[in-house]
C-alpha cells in the first residue's frame, strides 16, 4: 500500500532443527540438515529449474517458493508447464500489480478486493471519479513498467490490531474493515512488492513481479457494490485477463471476439427470435421465428424420448406449500421460489417438477414388474434470480425443463444410467456437440437424508459411471440437496464449456413423499428416483445453440429454411409458384418481392441467417429453374426447381 515505511519480516516459525527429507514426484528423496525452501530445492536440482520455478506444492498445498519447509514432505515444484497452478498464480499476481499501478498513478484511490476469476481477474477500487475505459491503457502501461522492474514479492505477518491501525492511518478503510472481520488473535498475511507497496493477501504469490510476463490485458470497467450489497458504496471494478504466454493471450482474445459476434442476445434480435422487457424481467417473449426453433427442438426431443420408452405427462405450475415442505424444497430452496396466497392458502410456483412427478407415480400401486417407469415432462418452471444475475436466455426466471424422472429398483440404477447416457450423447451429437465432459458432484453441506443414505447413493452412481466407462472429474460438494449427480458439460464451437445435462440418484424424495412399489417378495419397497435432463432448460440450450452455430442453424432447425427473392418484378409470378411448391414440400419458406436490388436482399437475409436463398429472375422463370445462394457463400448454383426442392427437403430431415 502507498507510502508504507514499516518493515516487518515474517517471524521465525517454530520448527524442529533436525534433518528434513523431501520426496519429489519421481519418488526420489533429497535430504537437508534443516529447514529448506522450494527455491533452495529447485537450485539444488539445477539452474534451469531454479529460473523456471514459480511456487511449490508441499503435501498438496500450494505455497510460496520462499516459504520454509521444516518437516519431511512431498514436494512438487510448479513451473509454467503446470497449467492450472501457473495460471492461478499469474492471474493472482497480475491483480495485485493492477492495484499497485492504480495507486502509483492515482494515489487517492483505495483498493478493496481482487480475486482470480475464470480466464482472468478483477480488482475493485474506491475513487471519487470512477475509472473509464480510456484510462485502462494508461494503467496497463504502468503495470508493464512494474513487471519490467522485476520487484521481489515477499510475505510478512503482522499483528491484527497493528494492521488495522496502519491501514486506517493511510486512509485504506476497506482493508481495515476486512482485517477487523478476522478473529482477534489471528495474524495478518501481508505481501510486499519491492520496498514500498504492499497488500493484504493470504497468498501464495510468485517470487517477483517479472515472473508474470507480458501476456496480460485489461479488458473492461464496471460498477460493483462493496461486498455485493446495494446498500454499500458503488466501486469501480477493473477486469483483466492473464496467460502464460502471448500465444495463449491471443487465442483468448480471439475467443472473446468470436463470443461477442455470437452473442445470442444480439443474434436473437437480428434474427427476430425473442426479446425481454422489464414488465416480465427474466422471462422471454418468443417471436414466431424463435418459437419455431423452440417447437422444432421440442419435437425432435419428444421423438427421441418416445423411442426410449418415456411416458410424457404434464403437472400443475402452482402447488400448495405443504407439498414443497414434504419434499424438502421449502426448507432448502424457498429463497428461489415465487410464492402467493389464495383462499387463505400459501402456494408456490413450481421451481422444478420432481415432487409433482412423485404425485403422478403415487396415484396407483406399482409392482416391481412396472419398473423402470420413465415419466417425462416439458415442465414450465419459475425461479427467483436476482436482477443482476440474469443474462438473456442463459439465466432466466421462467424456463421449461426437458425433465424426466425414472422410478426404478436399486439394481436397475446401472442399466438406467447407461441407457440415459447413451441417449444424451446421441442428442448432443445430433445437435453438433462432439466433446462432452462428465463431472461427479457429491454431497453438499446443505442436504436432506442421512450419511448412510448418501453413501448408498454415491456408491451406486460411481458404480454406474465405472460400468459405462465414463472418465469423470470430481466436483466436490456440488450435488443436489437430495442426491449426488453427474453433470454433462459440452464444449461449443469456440471452446467454451456449458454444463447442461444432469443425472441424479435420489433415495431421499421417494422416502419423504412415500413412494412405494410391491417387490417380488410381496412386500412394499421404496423405488429409487433418477432425476435426469439433457438440455437442462430449452431457453438456455437454445441460447447455447445460437452461439454455437453463430445463428447459422442446420437446415432442419432453422426458423426460415429458404427465402425466394426476385431480381426484377417481372419474375413475381414465378416466385409465387416457387414459394408455393416449397411450402407444399414441407419447407419453411418465405418470399421477398420488395423493389430492392438483389444485393440488398442478400445482405438482409444473411443478417437474419437464412440458410438458403433462391434467386429468381426472368431467365429462371423462362427455364423453370432457381439459383441457390447459401448463407456465407458468394457463389451460387443453378438447378431445376424440382432438383432444388428435392435437395433442400433431404437436407431438412430432422435427425432420428
Amino acid at each position: 500500500m502507498k507510502n508504507n515505511v514499516i518493515s516487518r519480516p515474517v517471524p521465525s516459525e517454530k520448527h524442529h532443527k533436525g534433518p528434513v527429507a523431501i520426496t519429489l514426484p519421481d519418488g526420489s528423496v533429497r535430504r537437508y540438515d534443516g529447514p529448506v525452501t522450494g527455491a533452495d530445492i529447485a537450485a539444488d536440482i539445477g539452474a534451469g529449474l531454479a529460473k523456471a520455478a514459480l511456487a511449490v506444492r508441499v503435501d498438496g498445498e500450494l505455497r510460496d517458493l520462499l516459504a520454509p519447509i521444516s518437516k519431511d514432505s512431498d514436494l512438487a515444484i510448479i513451473t509454467a508447464r503446470d497449467e492450472d497452478d501457473a495460471l492461478e498464480l499469474i492471474r493472482h499476481d497480475t491483480a495485485h500489480i493492477l492495484a499497485e499501478a492504480v495507486q502509483e498513478l492515482f494515489p487517492e484511490t483505495q483498493v478493496t478486493i481482487g480475486p482470480v476469476i475464470k480466464d482472468g481477474f478483477y480488482y475493485d477500487f474506491s475513487r471519487d471519479t470512477p475509472f473509464t475505459t480510456e484510462e485502462l491503457e494508461v494503467i496497463e502501461a504502468r503495470m508493464r513498467e512494474i513487471v519490467a522492474r522485476d520487484e521481489p514479492i515477499r510475505r510478512e505477518v503482522w499483528d491484527r490490531d497493528e494492521a488495522v491501525g496502519y491501514f486506517r492511518s493511510i486512509g485504506e478503510d476497506y482493508k481495515a474493515e476486512i482485517i477487523e472481520g478476522l478473529p482477534a488473535d489471528e495474524e495478518v498475511s501481508i505481501y510486499r512488492h519491492g520496498d514500498n507497496w504492499l497488500d493484504l493477501c493470504r497468498g501464495p504469490h510468485l517470487p517477483s513481479s517479472g515472473k508474470i510476463g507480458d501476456a496480460f490485458k485489461l479488458t473492461k470497467v464496471a460498477g460493483a457494490y462493496w461486498r455485493g450489497d446495494s446498500r454499500n458504496e458503488m466501486l469501480t471494478r477493473i477486469y483483466g485477463t492473464a496467460w502464460r504466454d502471448k500465444k495463449e493471450l491471443k487465442a483468448y482474445l480471439h475467443r472473446i471476439e468470436e463470443a461477442e459476434k455470437r452473442d445470442h442476445r444480439r443474434l436473437g434480435k437480428d434474427m427476430q427470435l425473442f426479446h425481454f422487457q422489464e414488465e416480465a424481467a427474466g422471462m422471454a417473449f418468443w417471436h414466431p421465428k424463435g418459437w419455431t426453433v423452440y417447437r422444432a427442438l421440442q419435437t425432435y426431443l419428444r421423438r427421441k424420448l418416445d423411442k426410449a420408452g418415456y411416458k410424457e405427462i404434464n403437472t400443475p405450475q402452482i402447488v400448495d406449500r405443504s407439498l414443497w415442505e414434504k419434499s424438502g424444497h421449502w426448507d432448502k430452496f424457498a429463497e428461489h421460489m415465487f410464492s402467493l396466497t389464495s383462499d387463505a392458502r400459501e402456494l408456490a410456483v413450481k421451481p422444478m417438477n420432481c415432487p409433482c412427478h412423485v404425485q403422478v407415480y403415487n396415484q396407483q400401486l406399482h409392482s416391481y414388474r412396472d419398473l423402470p417407469l420413465r415419466l417425462s415432462e416439458f415442465g414450465s418452471c419459475h425461479r427467483y434470480e436476482p436482477s443482476g444475475a440474469m443474462h438473456g436466455l442463459m439465466r432466466v426466471r421462467a424456463f421449461t425443463q426437458d425433465d424426466a424422472h425414472i422410478f426404478c429398483m436399486e439394481n436397475q440404477i446401472q442399466s438406467e444410467s447407461e441407457a440415459f447416457a447413451t441417449l444424451l450423447f446421441e442428442v448432443y451429437k445430433d445437435l453438433g456437440f462432439e466433446q462432452v465432459k462428465v463431472k461427479f458432484s457429491d454431497r453438499p453441506e446443505v442436504r436432506a437424508g442421512d450419511d448412510a443414505t448418501w453413501d448408498r447413493a454415491e456408491a451406486a452412481l460411481k458404480d454406474a459411471t465405472k460400468a459405462m466407462g465414463l472418465d469423470i472429474e470430481l466436483n466436490p460438494g456440488e450435488g443436489a440437496f437430495y442426491g449426488p449427480k453427474l453433470e454433462f458439460v459440452l464444449t461449443d464451437a469456440i471452446g467454451r464449456d456449458w454444463q447442461c445435462g444432469t443425472l441424479q440418484v435420489d433415495f431421499v424424495m421417494p422416502e419423504r413423499l412415500d413412494a412405494t412399489y410391491i417387490g417380488e417378495d410381496g412386500a412394499r419397497h421404496r423405488p429409487v428416483m433418477l432425476h435426469r435432463a439433457i438440455f437442462g432448460s430449452f431457453e438456455r440450450f437454445i441460447g447455447i445453440l445460437i452461439e454455437h452455430y453463430a445463428g447459422r442453424f442446420p437446415l432442419w432447425l432453422s426458423p426460415v429454411q429458404v427465402v425466394v427473392a426476385t431480381i426484377t418484378s417481372d419474375a413475381d409470378a414465378y416466385a409465387h409458384e416457387v414459394h408455393d411448391k416449397l411450402k407444399a414440400a414441407g419447407l419453411r419458406a418465405e418470399i421477398d418481392l420488395r423493389n430492392e436490388k438483389i444485393n440488398y436482399k442478400v445482405r438482409d437475409h444473411s443478417l437474419a441467417k437464412v440458410p438458403a436463398l433462391l434467386v429468381v429472375g426472368r431467365r429462371e422463370a423462362d427455364e423453370g429453374g432457381v439459383s441457390i445462394r447459401r448463407l456465407g457463400s458468394k457463389d451460387q448454383v443453378t438447378l431445376s426447381l424440382d432438383d432444388a426442392i428435392k435437395a433442400l427437403v433431404n437436407e431438412a430431415v430432422m435427425p432420428q
